[in-house]
C-alpha cells in the first residue's frame, strides 16, 4: 500500500510523536500475553488460527507479536508512524506459516480488504476524528466477521484530565528525550508508589481490596501495579508525548455500535479498569 499519509496532518503529527515513543521503548513486545488476552477479550485470539486478521495502528508491533503466535493465516497491519522497521524486527520470530503484511499509511483512508477480525487498541482516541477511525474498523470487517476496539473513557478519568492533560500539552511539544527522561520519569515515580501502595492495601483482604478500588484510579492502579517500573515509565511517556488525546463518553461510543452494518445482538460495550471502554461486535452477514 502506498504511503497515504498527509505530511502536515494533525494525525500525522500525532503518529510521528508516538513513533518516537515506540522506536525507543526497546526490543520485543511491551505487553505480556495476559495483557494481550485482556485487551482482546471477549475475542479469543486462540480461535483465530487460519483466519485473516487486521490491526489498525500497530505501533512497534507489540500486539502483533502475540497475535502472530496464534497462527492466523494472514496478519496485516497499518500504521501512520515511522515504525515499520521496528515492528518487523519484533516480528522476526513469528510463525513461518503466517503471512505478515505491514503497511505505512493513514488508517482512516486505507483500503486493505476485508478480514475475519479487525481490532484497534488505543488509537481511535488520538485521531482528529475517532468516528472516521471507527468507520475504517467497520469497513475492513468482512460480512459475518468481528471487530474489537479499546479507547479511553471520559468516565473515571477526572484525575488524568485535570492533572495529566495540562502536562501533556507541554510534553507533546518537547523533544522526545526531554519528555521521556526529564518529565515522564520524575512524574511517574509518585504514581508508581501510589499504585504499589494500593496493591498492598488490596492484599490485606476483602475490605482492603474494596477500599483500594474506591480510591482515585483504583481499578486501573491495581491492574498496572503488577507491572515493572519500566512499564509505568512507558505508559507515562506514552501519555505525555501525544499531541492529541480524547476521552470518550459512553453514549458516543454506543452510537458507533448502532450502525446498520452491525448485527444488533452482537455488540458489547464494557468498561475496563474503570477508565476505558472495550467494544465490538459483528458485521452483518451478506444476504443470501
Amino acid at each position: 500500500m502506498p504511503d497515504l499519509s498527509s505530511p502536515d496532518s494533525a494525525d500525522r503529527r500525532t503518529a510521528d510523536a508516538f513513533a518516537e515513543s515506540w522506536n525507543h521503548v526497546g526490543a520485543g513486545s511491551v505487553y505480556t500475553w495476559e495483557q494481550f488476552r485482556d485487551w482482546l477479550a471477549p475475542v479469543d485470539p486462540l480461535e483465530l488460527a487460519g483466519k485473516e486478521v487486521l490491526e489498525l495502528g500497530f505501533g512497534n508491533g507489540s500486539l502483533l507479536v502475540h497475535m502472530a503466535a496464534c497462527r492466523p493465516r494472514r496478519l496485516v497491519g497499518v500504521e501512520l508512524g515511522d515504525t515499520l522497521e521496528t515492528a518487523r524486527a519484533n516480528l522476526a520470530a513469528a510463525p513461518a506459516e503466517t503471512i505478515i503484511e505491514l503497511h505505512r499509511g493513514d488508517l482512516t483512508v486505507a483500503r486493505l480488504g476485508e478480514f475475519d477480525l479487525v481490532y484497534c487498541i488505543g488509537v481511535l482516541h488520538h485521531l482528529t476524528s475517532p468516528e472516521e477511525g471507527f468507520a475504517a474498523v467497520l469497513r475492513h470487517t468482512a460480512p459475518g466477521g468481528r471487530f474489537h476496539g479499546w479507547v479511553y473513557s471520559r468516565e473515571g478519568n477526572l484525575v488524568v484530565r485535570l492533572l495529566v492533560e495540562p502536562l501533556r500539552r507541554v510534553g507533546s511539544r518537547l523533544p522526545w528525550w526531554l519528555t521521556k527522561w526529564f518529565l515522564a520519569l520524575p512524574l511517574v515515580v509518585p504514581y508508581f508508589l501510589y499504585a504499589k501502595a494500593l496493591a498492598w492495601l488490596a492484599s490485606r483482604g476483602a475490605a482492603g481490596h474494596r477500599a483500594a478500588g474506591l480510591l482515585p484510579l483504583g481499578a486501573y492502579s491495581l491492574w498496572i501495579a503488577r507491572r515493572s517500573f519500566r512499564f509505568f515509565h512507558h505508559v507515562a511517556f506514552d501519555q505525555l508525548v501525544a499531541p492529541r488525546t480524547a476521552y470518550l463518553e459512553k453514549p458516543r461510543v454506543a452510537r458507533w455500535l448502532t450502525d446498520p452494518e452491525i448485527e444488533p445482538g452482537s455488540v458489547y460495550l464494557v468498561q475496563r479498569n474503570g477508565n476505558s471502554w472495550k467494544f465490538g461486535g459483528r458485521r452483518r452477514a451478506a444476504s443470501p
